[in-house]
């Protein structure tokens, strides 16, 4: 369980000019002082729960054992929709059921899903437009304090899982989509090293070619510095996946690509 000094983690789409961030961290600090609060983003796009899952997914892992991560990106705030608690064999997760965890359920282990319904954890409020604040900054906080997670609710299988397209090779193609783009304008496939060493198993290829955008892109590179600054190139990133770029500037714009835009990489 986490210990009385637990590093709590918020991604949210709330963006940092209104109060909805420090008030979240003001109920986590009330609850337990000593907690440790990281921003993993607040920058989301608003209502993107997918962009959400893919920042979540990047991330979450390098932090230690006992962390609590928060997540709230909730276009269903005060629906009938479920808020949930999510306990691994070293992580929590808390955030409302409508897909944000599905790279949790795909790839953690002991993964046990309740349903936050103890009204301890929740703050009296007027309206239900935030409960980011009155439900699950208090649920995490009291984690910290090592509240166990069966005083929460009841188990729940029956959870969301976003239903998204997994990049495939067929007829000797490989075909996936943009997944995310990045501060700097650089394109990040859903495709994986792993993707592109089932390719070549399949194929034998001696380079690819990456179509996205109306555009093709020859080969890999191996760092940014390789780049152009008139043309796009593409290499694997630090997170293995397919990421094309613009030699310090915003292929996106180049290319004129957003989140699910297809990408198709052949053989040459």
């Amino acid at each position: 369980m986490p210990s009385a000094i637990s590093v709590v983690t918020l991604l949210t789409d709330f963006g940092e000019r209104d109060y909805f961030v420090a008030s979240m961290k003001g109920v986590i600090l009330n609850i337990n002082s000593q907690a440790r609060i990281v921003d993993l983003s607040h920058a989301v796009t608003p209502h993107s729960i997918e962009e959400a899952a893919f920042l979540l997914q990047s991330c979450y892992h390098y932090f230690p054992d006992g962390t609590v991560h928060v997540i709230v990106v909730d276009p269903g705030v005060g629906s009938s929709r479920r808020p949930l608690l999510v306990s691994t064999s070293r992580f929590f997760f808390v955030a409302p059921d409508n897909g944000v965890l599905t790279p949790i359920f795909d790839n953690e282990l002991s993964v046990e899903v309740r349903q936050i319904e103890n009204r301890q954890f929740r703050l009296d409020s007027e309206g239900a437009t935030f409960d980011g604040r009155d439900l699950f900054a208090p649920a995490a906080a009291w984690l910290t304090r090592g509240q166990v997670p069966g005083t929460y609710g009841r188990l729940v299988r029956d959870y969301h899982r976003l239903s998204l397209p997994k990049p495939e090779v067929h007829e000797g193609v490989l075909k996936g989509r943009v997944a995310y783009i990045d501060h700097f304008g650089n394109v990040i496939t859903d495709i994986t090293a792993s993707d592109l060493n089932t390719l070549q198993e399949v194929t034998k290829y001696a380079e690819i070619s990456i179509e996205i955008g109306g555009m093709t892109v020859r080969g890999l590179k191996r760092h940014y510095g390789q780049g152009a600054k008139d043309s796009p190139a593409a290499l694997l990133n630090s997170n293995g996946h397919v990421e094309i770029f613009l030699q310090e500037d915003r292929a996106d714009r180049l290319l004129q690509v957003k989140v699910g835009d297809p990408v198709v990489i052949r053989p040459v």
